[in-house]
Order: C-alpha cells, then structure tokens, then sequence
C-alpha cells in the first residue's frame, strides 16, 4: 500500500526499466491504484486481485486512460495549427447569406483536399408572395474539376442540373454533386419553402479532385437523413484523484437509433455523412479518403470527447452551433481550427448545450491548385480551356 502512495518511489522504480516496458508499467501500477482506492477498507479482497494475473489484465484491459500518462501517448494529440475566427458575411444570389468560413485559405494546398467552406447561418426569410414568381437562390451557373457538398440544416434547398438531375434536401438531408469534366446547375429555396418561410440554414463545402478524376464524368448523390448513420461520441469522464476513463455517452441499453437524439440523458453523437467513425460508415462516395461527421452536442455542457482521426489528414473542426474548448482555445459561431497532419487524436469540451460541430478530415492531394471562379484545375492553360469549353457548350457545359 505504501508503494502504491508514493509517486516518487514509484518514478524510481520505473528509471529502472528499460524504455519500452515503462508506459506498460504505468499502465499496470495506475490499474492497481484504482483498485486499491475502490478497496482500500477491504485488504481481503483487494489482495485476491492484486494476486490474480487474469483480473488484473482485463483490468488494464477495460481501463483506457484518455488523458496523457506518457510522451509517446501525448504525442499521438493533434496540435491547433491556427484558428480562423468568423469572417464577415455576404450574400451569394439572394437566397444565401454566407460566411466563407476559409477566407484567404480558400484554394490553398494547406486546405487540402478542401477548397471553399460557406456557411449560412440561421436566417428567417418571409413567405413569398403568392403572385411571385422569383425564387430565392443561384441560377444556372457552371463547375470543372472539383465537387460540391451542400448540407440542409433547416428549411430546403431545390437542385436541378444539366446531366438531369434533380432533387430537393431538407434538414439533415446532404447532397454530393461531382462536377468533374463539367456541369451546370441552379440551387433556390425550394417552392414549398419560399411559399411558407421560416428559418434557413445551410452550408456548402468545395472539394477538390485529383488530376486523373478532374475529366472524369459527373455525378450526383442525394443523401437523405435517414441514410447518415449515428454513431454515439466517447465521452471522457473524469473523477477526482484519476484519469479521464472514455466511456459512451449512449447507454448500453439504448439499441434505438431514435434514442440517441430523444434521449435527454444523452450528451452526444456523431452522424458520420463520408467516411468512417467508430465503425459507422458513411454513405457519401467519394474519391479520396475524406471524413465528414456532423457532431450533435444536446446536452453537451462541459462534457469532453475524444475523436480519432487519420495521420497525415488534413483536418478541420467548425462551430456551427454553441462553443467549444480545443486546447485552451475558445471558438463560437463559425470559427474553425485547422490541425496539424501530426499525431491521430482530438480532444474536444463543449462550453454550450445544443452545441454543434462539423468535422473535415482528408487525404491532402498533393498538386497544383489553379482555380478562378467557377473552375478548379492544375494549370492555368487547363482555366482558359474551361472557359472555352464552356462559352462553345462543350464537354459537359450546357444550359437546360
């Protein structure tokens, strides 16, 4: 017992060990001190298990310490490389007043695999009058060599494109348009939506393809809500005296999608739109490795979670909704941190209840970005064949 109170006989004893078998060590001393504190009035049976190998290891087993205990482990937490605070908004069309959330790290291989974000907050938009025929939005407009991904929070976005594609998104709804060699399309407020207003909110992010997709067919995938999986967040719960133990923030009697929002006990989930997280598959195609989870926080005050994130990722954490702590950084509304490519962990608090995050995590390409308006490429030579291509209708370009 006296061994297991003192730190600094215990610091001794592992300057011992050779360098490999230290963290073992403190993982295995740290599962006995957790034990002695649970049994510390009850010597009988806190010597059975200190005695048996097998509890001990499914001890160390079913503890997992969330926090730091070693520089090996400290060096696997992703570093805030620099955090853009929200810029000033404007107006795209008239039916989408964004924030463009990059700002001058838009089209910027720092970014990479993203390009653009914009994001519109939520906006109350009157009805429409019933002898109106405008529509709130963007007209037909054109876009080579990248993609768009267009979430609906709240209200309805309507999409029509020249390949023949048509669709309307609604809250939680997500679209994936592939440009590739060319595509024109529109996006308004849907009818029904313009006919009875509300509040709208939305965002849509610009993705950029590598130089083999670039010419390559376009596509369009519409994803609805109920086909976005919802895996629940690991919350690390922390107790006075120990180390942050991730639990879930879903009890493990809760087998109902459904739950995980109705649920007021709950502090969180993920809805996992393209790639993987904890073993929920997003189902977005796409044509590198890319991560987007939406993280819904309803009751997520002053709780912290722990994401596992790809090394070598370029990845991005946005505010859509509330406030959050990332290494003693604060940011709201519409602030977003950049990461460094090092290290495969992220530990995040939420400040707010009804917090909201998008997560972007990406294989960066590695290559030239040229990009003017509409259009995305390697060169500039390939911008001005673009702009011809689409001025003469071709390869893709035309109006419907």
């Amino acid at each position: 017992c006296s061994f297991l109170r003192s730190n600094s006989i215990l610091c001794s004893f592992s300057t011992l060990l050779p360098s490999t078998n230290k963290y073992i060590f403190i993982q295995y001393i740290y599962t006995l001190r957790v034990f002695y504190h649970k049994y510390s009035t009850d010597k009988i049976k806190l010597t059975r298990i200190i005695k048996n190998p097998v509890v001990l290891a499914a001890a160390l087993l079913r503890i997992r310490t969330c926090t730091s205990m070693s520089s090996t482990e400290s060096s696997s937490q992703k570093a805030i490389k620099e955090v853009l605070r929200r810029p000033p908004s404007h107006w795209v069309g008239d039916g989408f007043k964004v924030f463009p959330v990059f700002a001058d790290k838009a089209f910027t291989k720092e970014l990479s695999p993203f390009l653009m974000f914009d994001y519109a907050a939520p906006k109350e938009f009157a009805p429409s009058s019933s002898s109106s025929s405008h529509r709130r939005g963007v007209g037909q407009h054109p876009h080579r060599g990248f993609e768009t991904v267009t979430i609906a929070f709240q209200g309805e976005v309507q999409h029509r494109d020249s390949t023949g594609n048509s669709g309307i998104i609604g809250p939680g709804d997500c679209q994936w348009m592939t440009a590739a060699r060319g595509i024109v399309h529109e996006e308004f407020h849907s009818e029904e939506f313009a006919k009875r207003g509300g509040v709208f909110e939305m965002c849509q992010l610009w993705v950029n393809l590598p130089k083999k997709y670039k010419m390559s067919n376009a596509k369009y995938q519409g994803i609805l809500d109920g086909q976005i999986p919802r895996v629940p967040l690991l919350e690390i719960e922390r107790t006075e005296g120990q180390e942050g133990v991730c639990t879930s923030s879903i009890s493990s009697n809760s087998n109902k999608e459904e739950k995980l929002e109705d649920d007021g006990a709950n502090a969180g989930y993920v809805r996992v739109i393209a790639g993987s997280f904890r073993g929920g598959k997003g189902p977005a195609e796409t044509f590198t490795p890319i991560n987007m989870w939406d993280i819904i926080l309803p009751n997520g005050e002053n709780k912290e979670f722990e994401l596992d994130i790809e090394k070598g990722h370029t990845t991005l954490l946005f505010v859509r909704r509330g406030e959050v702590k990332i290494q003693e950084k604060i940011l709201g509304l519409a602030d977003v941190a950049i990461m460094t490519r090092e290290g495969t962990k992220i530990t995040v608090q939420s400040l707010a209840k009804d917090t909201s995050l998008l997560v972007l995590s990406g294989e960066p390409i590695d290559e030239p970005i040229a990009a003017r308006g509409p259009f995305v490429m390697n060169t500039y030579q390939e911008l001005m064949e673009a702009m011809q291509d689409y001025n003469q209708g071709r390869n893709g370009f035309h109006h419907f």
